[in-house]
This record gives structure tokens, C-alpha cells and sequence, in this order.
């Protein structure tokens, strides 16, 4: 695995560390502030140095997800967004790994309805650690998804998770993951 540590900078002018990895979806950035997980993005940071015991300890659970190893996150977060998109982002949470929930049952669990089910899911700042790709249609359609290739990640992530063909509708034979963006 090959890490390389950022930094971002808001209108403030203080650092976010960041770290970026490498993952079978590409590069990924993870942002910490405050001690806590504020975001992963598809995509590479700005080059730092800061190398915080936090953002190793998270791209190593980042890492052993994708090798397998690793089915629940144990890291500090911190999403940033309105209470209910926050409420929604928790239950998420609770869906375990390898398995499926619909938007019209978290809606029932969170309140509010599907469509503000999937709109909560496109703003999770921390994709793959807040598992929004384990929410589907009732029909067991895959719905949306906002990272990187769209669906076809979702069902990457939903395959990673449970290879068994009958979860989840099978991915198009022709995708792979997209490589590193540089």
C-alpha cells in the first residue's frame, strides 16, 4: 500500500491533514479535523507532512476492508451536515457488513422518506466507513450512488462485501474499477 500524507487548507488558513492511498478503486483521501474523520474523496490530496496516528490507523482499516480483513470501522467521525443528514449517516452505520438495507426501511428507522434517504446518502462526506452503498431499492435495484463510477462502485463495494450473486444485481461484466486519476 503506498501512502502519501496531505493537507488541506480552508478560508481559515489552518491545515486538515490528509493522507491518500491507494486502493482497488484508486486513489483515496482521508481528512481528519479535531481528532475525528471529516471526510474520504475519490481522488489525491495536496501534498504535507503531517502524519497523524489517526489517519494512519484509518488508512490502515480503509485498507484491510478492501484486503477482507476488517467488517467494522473503529475510528472517530465527524460528517459534517444538517441534523437529519448526521441521523441518517448513524443508522447507516448499523447496517452490518455484507448485507442490505432499502432507502424505504432506513426511512422508516430515521424517519423522513426513501428520496431523503438517498439524498443523505449523496452527501456522506465518508463513503465506504459510513457504508451508504449498502442501501438499495425495494426492487433490489443498487439506486444511486455518488462515488467514483457510480453504481458499478456500489456494486464493487457490495461484492467486496458479500460475494454470494443472489444479494445484489450483478455488476457489468465489463467493469473495473477506474484507476488512479493523476
Amino acid at each position: 500500500m503506498l501512502l502519501s500524507f496531505t493537507s488541506i487548507f480552508y478560508e481559515t488558513g489552518s491545515p486538515m491533514p490528509q493522507l491518500s492511498l491507494h486502493s482497488p478503486l484508486g486513489v483515496l483521501t482521508i481528512t481528519e479535523d479535531e481528532g475525528a474523520i471529516v471526510s474520504l474523496d475519490w481522488g489525491e490530496g495536496m501534498d504535507s507532512r503531517d502524519r497523524t496516528p489517526l489517519l494512519k490507523k484509518a488508512a490502515e482499516q480503509v485498507q484491510a476492508y478492501f484486503d477482507g480483513d476488517l467488517k467494522n470501522f473503529d475510528l472517530p467521525l465527524m460528517p459534517e451536515g444538517t441534523g437529519y443528514r448526521r441521523k441518517v449517516w448513524q443508522a447507516l452505520q448499523d447496517i452490518p457488513y455484507g448485507k442490505t438495507m432499502t432507502y424505504g426501511a432506513l426511512a422508516a428507522k430515521v424517519g423522513g422518506s426513501a428520496r431523503s434517504i438517498g439524498q443523505a446518502n449523496h452527501f456522506n462526506p465518508i463513503p465506504i466507513i459510513i457504508p451508504c452503498h449498502r442501501v438499495i431499492g425495494s426492487n433490489g435495484a443498487l439506486g444511486g450512488y455518488s462515488g467514483l463510477d457510480g453504481v458499478e462502485t456500489k456494486q464493487y463495494l457490495l461484492s467486496l462485501e458479500n460475494p454470494d450473486p443472489d444479494m445484489v444485481h450483478p455488476a457489468s461484466p465489463s467493469f473495473q474499477p477506474s484507476l488512479p486519476r493523476s
